[in-house]
């Protein structure tokens, strides 16, 4: 039991130190994000009003809970990855798996939620007269 968990942490420590996949995320992170934290920082320094009040607010709406930029942060750094190093064989292959796993995990709720649908409305547990 100890030797999978060594191993799988070892797999997602490999995958997420990767420089490759670290260079990605940050350059996505300062495409989605970063700007703001600069702008905060320069807007006042520069005497920018401007720039301080569209950088504060973008930073007050990253802190809402339905915000999507970390999606968004991934999807770039993805894409970014791919384009960058399409030879990284081996982390594009570890995203492979992972979205195939979610395929399969997807496809199997879905038939079961299904066959669940399909068994509804009958016997009398439904409500109806036994």
């Amino acid at each position: 039991m100890f030797e999978k968990i060594k191993a799988a942490l070892k797999k997602a420590y490999q995958f997420l130190l990767n420089p490759h996949l670290v260079l990605c995320v940050g350059i996505a992170w300062l495409i989605t994000n970063g700007w703001s934290y600069i702008g905060a920082a320069l807007g006042p320094v520069l005497g920018w009003d401007w720039l301080t009040a569209v950088s504060a607010a973008y930073l007050a709406m990253l802190w809402f809970p339905f915000t999507p930029e970390k999606i968004l942060t991934a999807l770039i750094a993805i894409w970014l990855l791919r384009k960058l190093y399409p030879d990284d064989q081996r982390t594009l292959q570890v995203l492979r798996d992972l979205k195939q796993k979610v395929k399969d995990k997807y496809s199997e709720d879905m038939a079961r939620f299904r066959s669940r649908k399909k068994g509804d409305g009958e016997g009398p547990s439904e409500g109806g007269t036994p």
